[in-house]
């Protein structure tokens, strides 16, 4: 069981300045998502390397801005230790609209040093320090009050061995040149794109979207940028909103009418009635787009010569390094180069020194 301290934010606003003093903290969240479009912020668990705080940030909306304000200020400061910290950064970011300076992700770090790519949290602890953490309370609901002791402790646990596991790993990293891969692969996840809903990435979440050709595509992007928007409005999930196969028969069906959009299988009632008359909008504009839909072009033989080799090339290097080919080069992302798109991490900083130039010399020379 791991000591801690339950600090309500609401009624102690000690923690701010704590943090605020430290160089680095080790970071963890816990959220709810099931209910909403945008993540639940039910707890933050902060290390400081001889104090672990259960932090509970649930009423700080109902309290004056200012102190809600200075609290994320201060959480700011120091250099976050996180765990696979992405939807840590996004739950933190889209609360606080506010991100960290630098960050440290141990995921990252030991995947680097030859680790199973994504590694939990729980098994690089004991990878690192022979110790078997309890994986109990991980359906808990953070947002219920009170929390229980053995809930609050399962958290804590969760913090404790990050700035620990920071050392050891950094201290393993510098002495094969890979500390900076990591600072430049953590710094990534702080781009504030990643975290930012995208409408005109809407239709890439609708299965089944991948298929459709011409109006029915066109109809199909303008409605998944609609349900987006309603989700978003609404913080309720996209799936509440509508069902993809709901959208993706409105899309197909093309109806010109309420009596058609009834004659959808599971259409509720109650969208038709609040949201009948936009959908029909929406479906109506798409039969004057004329931009038409290209599917992602198939590689031709030579291609997949080119795209052989290169994975040729990453899994050499990847080899010689002793780390995983996809950590060095997606496959995904190999095929995009191959396809014309050399955007991609695999041609910036370390990478493009390790096997970025190489491959942008087979992509010109084949």
């Amino acid at each position: 069981m791991s000591d801690y301290r339950f600090v309500d934010l609401k009624l102690d606003q000690s923690l701010a300045a704590l943090v605020s003093a430290k160089h680095r903290i080790g970071l963890d969240t816990e959220f709810m998502r099931e209910r909403t479009f945008f993540a639940q912020l039910c707890l933050v668990q902060v290390s400081t390397g001889s104090e672990i705080f259960c932090a509970d940030p649930l009423n700080l909306e109902g309290v004056d801005k200012a102190i809600a304000d200075t609290f994320w200020k201060d959480l700011m400061m120091p250099q976050w230790i996180l765990h696979s910290g992405r939807q840590d950064i996004e739950v933190v970011f889209q609360t606080s609209r506010q991100m960290p300076r630098e960050i440290f992700d141990t995921q990252v770090a030991a995947a680097l040093l030859g680790y199973q790519p994504q590694i939990g949290y729980a098994n690089l602890v004991t990878e690192l320090f022979d110790v078997e953490l309890a994986k109990s309370h991980t359906r808990a609901d953070w947002s219920k009050r009170p929390l229980s002791e053995s809930v609050l402790s399962y958290a804590a646990e969760d913090v404790e061995y990050l700035l620990p596991a920071y050392e050891t790993l950094t201290e393993r990293l510098d002495k094969v040149g890979r500390l900076e891969w990591a600072l430049e692969d953590s710094a990534s996840l702080l781009d504030t794109n990643l975290y930012e809903p995208d409408l005109s990435l809407a239709i890439d979440r609708l299965k089944g979207a991948r298929n459709l050709r011409g109006r029915g595509r066109a109809a199909a992007a303008a409605l998944a940028a609609w349900r987006e928007r309603e989700a978003i409005r609404s913080n309720r999930p996209r799936q509440w909103i509508m069902r993809d196969q709901m959208l993706i028969d409105i899309a197909m069906g093309q109806p010109e009418s309420r009596a058609d959009l009834a004659r959808i299988d599971g259409l509720p009632e109650s969208t038709i009635r609040r949201a009948g008359d936009r959908l029909l909008a929406i479906v109506e504009e798409a039969t004057h787009d004329e931009t038409g839909y290209q599917p992602p072009a198939r590689p031709d033989e030579d291609q997949k010569k080119i795209l052989k080799k290169m994975q040729q090339v990453v899994t050499a290097n990847a080899e010689e390094l002793g780390i995983s080919a996809e950590i060095v080069a997606p496959k995904k992302e190999l095929s995009a180069a191959m396809l014309g798109n050399t955007e991609s991490r695999v041609f910036r900083g370390w990478r493009r020194d390790i096997v970025g130039n190489d491959l942008l010399k087979l992509l010109e020379n084949g």
